[in-house]
């Protein structure tokens, strides 16, 4: 028997269930790692969160991949005991975990899941039920920066204010001061080819 073989209740394995949690979940993510989490539950859920992962080829080849894999299931299973039951999570391997699995292995990869499951708040309460959801008083994603200033359109020419007469005399001063612009000058071939 491999040692997965306790696991397979506790694995996303359907599109369809992934696409429900990256539809409908909250993420949170840091360098390493990004988390969907969607409560669920069912009964399939009811003795702990069932894992899915995705790991693309921006990560490596097959074989940094499988050991990604393995690692983030090694450090999913380690920490699944303090994750609130009852829930979906997707784990999205970003590039830089390769380095960091193969720099400091098994426990670089839990620090780095331990501290996004912190951040995403996706621990069992320690007094109460297993909850997936934080308070209401507090939101889940810090807040996006504010979006760029628009320019303001311009107003209709009747809600334009009329300019003063001292504006009217610099304005015709200003516009005879100033040579108009030149008329392009074309070379004799191409006003020959415009004419014929």
């Amino acid at each position: 028997m491999t040692a997965h073989a306790g696991t397979g209740k506790r694995r996303l394995s359907r599109s369809a269930e992934f696409e429900r949690v990256y539809r409908h979940g909250r993420s949170t993510a840091n360098r390493h790692l990004v988390v969907y989490a969607f409560p669920n539950q069912s009964a399939a859920t009811a003795d702990g969160p069932r894992l899915g992962l995705s790991v693309s080829r921006k990560v490596g080849g097959a074989v940094e991949r499988n050991q990604v894999k393995r690692l983030l299931r090694e450090a999913f299973a380690k920490l699944a005991p303090d994750l609130a039951a009852g829930q979906d999570l997707v784990l999205v391997a970003r590039p830089p975990v390769r380095e960091l699995a193969e720099r400091e292995g098994l426990a670089g990869i839990e620090s780095s899941l331990a501290d996004l499951i912190a951040r995403a708040r996706l621990g069992a309460a320690p007094d109460g039920p297993a909850s997936a959801s934080p308070p209401e008083s507090e939101p889940f994603l810090e807040p996006a920066s504010p979006p760029p200033p628009e320019s303001a359109p311009e107003p209709p020419e009747s809600a334009r204010p009329e300019p003063a007469q001292s504006e009217l005399v610099e304005s015709a001063e200003s516009a005879e001061s100033e040579p108009a612009p030149a008329a392009p000058v074309l070379p004799p071939e191409a006003t020959r080819e415009l004419g014929s």
